[in-house]
């Protein structure tokens, strides 16, 4: 017996070398995933964001974290994110609260009873951070009282432990108490299987005073080696049994990539054979080295996918710089045409939505350095063009006033009552200055030219009411101009003499003749507009775009003439709207045309799509030239 319990002793010793091994191990392979699986969050300017978009960004990192199984890696990614957005939203409050005060101080003259207070939107953006930081200090707070617990409940079951030993060494035991305390040791074994994580710094003691323990009680067993050689032989089958789950992993990469599902399948395979006790001496070393093949086939796969991860991130970078240097030149872009600033609006806007289709990572240093610098050149370029039109503001606001100039004017000659050559001709030169005059800002568009045609038709009114010559020579004029339509209505209906020569000259003979009474004016305007139509349609070298082109031609020489623009006004609405709708359809028929798989039936509805498209296209650039024509007149 005593030579049995000396090979116990030596058996013990190397059992316990083999339990810190693994112990050891299982540091490193945690430390190794830790490192190598540590998740990249994309580089966000939130700067340049809106404050409805930062309020999605947190919302959705909230519901990520507050959904059922979501994991630590959530929370950490939405503390990060709600830490980036904390100085952006503090910059937002501070610009904010500046503005109230300037403007507060403009109107009262000091400071003095100034209160703020934030908008819906910047309130829900600090609640919703606020939020996410709670429930981030409660995740860690409960982990850390978990943690606690555990070394509550495993200090208890080592006092446990203790009181057994204690026990077995002064009492003789019999059959039933040897079974007894058998179940008692176990029962401690299952708790302390079960028992979760403690903090690092008691993990080894706890551990090393555990298998201490059980090493004591052991030894003051009569049956120990009895006991101990049936335990290793189903610690043997176990573990065995365990190798082979590993070794199906590693097959299983066969036919499919490897993922961190993967390897927390093996790690928890590993928890479970690390808490088995040790196997017969003769197998212990042989099931061990199996164990760590299977593992190490599939730690190999994950480095090697790591590699080629790495290698993925570089090609993106190389990408993405390619993007950035496209997009260097818009930073130093001028122009002084509004079309020219759109067309490189669209431009960049493109170079943007690449950047953003490549969802890839890239390396850490160099991808943030890139993507500051990236996000900066689409931020000066914006700068400058928002530059631009504050200056284009800016003049249009002299218009405005300009044109309020004229108003008071025409005004003033109005109240005077006079109607005498020299005041029509001031009207009329009052006119003139007005069509000169570029456009004022859109919301006070209609409202100055309604008040500075009110004052003109209220002084030609005036006019025509005081000299009944003017009226007789009006009524002489919708004859001149009754005659002219039913002689272009009688050219009309012969095509062979239908040129655009003769059109010419009827919308000269038009000019040449005045004023028609106020109460005729539409109706002669508009059967006007019908008869050149109709004589336009005759017209047979012409194309239907080129005949749509000479009508809307003829409307803006009427309103130029000092017609009614009305209609132009209205058709310019409808033009806009069109033009709107063509934008809408053209858009969803290009991202239509990308979920097309290659086969002769979406061939057949790409290339139809792509005919459409084509013919909006066409039909886009007409009515935006018609748009054009249509505001020069207006």
């Amino acid at each position: 017996m005593a030579q049995e319990q000396q090979e116990g002793v030596k058996s013990e010793e190397r059992e316990d070398l083999t339990q810190k091994t693994i112990d050891t191990l299982e540091i490193d392979l945690n430390n190794e995933l830790t490192e190598e699986h540590e998740e990249e969050v994309p580089d966000v300017d939130y700067s340049q964001l809106s404050k409805e978009q930062l309020v999605n960004i947190l919302e959705n990192e909230l519901a990520s974290i507050t959904a059922e199984g979501s994991k630590p890696a959530a929370l950490k990614k939405a503390e990060s994110v709600a830490r980036e957005i904390r100085p952006v939203l503090d910059s937002i409050k501070q610009k904010e609260k500046e503005t109230a005060l300037a403007a507060f101080v403009a109107e009262n003259g000091g400071e003095e009873g100034f209160e703020y207070k934030y908008d819906a939107e910047t309130q829900k953006i600090d609640s919703l951070s606020r939020e996410i930081r709670g429930l981030k200090n409660s995740y860690y707070q409960g982990q850390e009282k978990e943690k606690e617990k555990n070394f509550n409940v495993k200090t208890t079951l080592l006092q446990r432990l203790r009181t057994l030993l204690e026990d077995e060494g002064n009492r003789e035991t019999d059959a039933s108490g040897l079974k007894s305390s058998w179940e008692e040791f176990k029962k401690i074994q299952d708790e302390w299987k079960q028992a979760g994580n403690i903090a690092s710094p008691h993990n080894g003691t706890l551990w090393a005073t555990y298998n201490a323990l059980i090493d004591r009680y052991f030894s003051n067993r009569n049956i120990y080696f009895e006991l101990k050689e049936l335990d290793r032989r189903r610690n043997s089958e176990l573990k065995a049994e365990l190798c082979e789950k590993v070794e199906e992993l590693g097959k299983s990469l066969e036919t499919r990539p490897m993922t961190r599902e993967i390897l927390n399948e093996a790690n928890h395979i590993f928890e479970e054979y690390k808490h088995l006790g040790p196997a017969p001496k003769e197998d212990q070393e042989k099931l061990w080295q199996r164990f760590k093949e299977a593992l190490d086939v599939l730690y190999d796969a994950q480095r090697g996918q790591f590699a080629e991860q790495k290698k993925s991130m570089q090609e993106n970078y190389e990408q993405k710089l390619k993007i950035y240097e496209a997009i260097t030149p818009f930073t130093t872009y001028n122009s002084g045409s509004i079309k020219e600033w759109n067309a490189k609006t669209k431009e960049i806007m493109a170079f943007q939505d690449q950047w953003v289709a490549l969802k890839g990572i890239m390396p850490r240093e160099e991808g943030k350095d890139l993507s500051k610098k990236f996000w900066a050149a689409l931020k000066t370029f914006f700068n400058n063009k928002g530059e631009f039109f504050r200056q284009l503001e800016s003049k249009r606001e002299q218009n405005l006033e300009m044109k309020n100039q004229l108003c008071l004017e025409a005004e003033a000659i109005l109240e005077t009552g006079e109607d005498n050559p020299s005041t029509t001709q001031k009207i009329i030169e009052l006119q003139k200055r007005w069509k000169g005059i570029g456009q004022v800002p859109e919301k006070f568009k209609d409202t100055i030219y309604d008040r500075f045609k009110k004052a003109c038709d209220a002084y030609f009114d005036q006019k025509r009411a005081k000299n009944k010559e003017v009226e007789e020579e009006f009524e002489n004029n919708l004859k001149k101009k009754t005659d002219l339509i039913e002689r272009i209505e009688a050219a009309a209906n012969n095509k062979d003499e239908s040129t655009l020569n003769l059109l010419s000259a009827f919308k000269s003979e038009w000019t040449s003749v005045g004023f028609v009474p106020k109460k005729d004016m539409q109706a002669i305007q508009k059967r006007y507009i019908a008869a050149i139509n109709t004589y336009v349609s005759a017209i047979g070298q012409l194309s239907s775009k080129e005949k749509e082109q000479a009508v809307l031609e003829s409307e803006v020489e009427l309103v130029r003439d000092g017609e009614s623009s009305r209609n132009l006004y209205r058709k310019e609405s409808d033009i806009r709207r069109k033009i709107t709708q063509l934008e809408n359809d053209i858009a969803l028929w290009q991202n239509n045309i990308e979920f097309f798989a290659k086969s002769k039936t979406s061939d057949r509805l790409k290339a139809e799509f792509e005919r459409k498209i084509n013919s909006a296209l066409s039909q886009l650039n007409d009515l935006k030239h018609q748009l054009s024509i249509i505001q020069e007149a207006i």
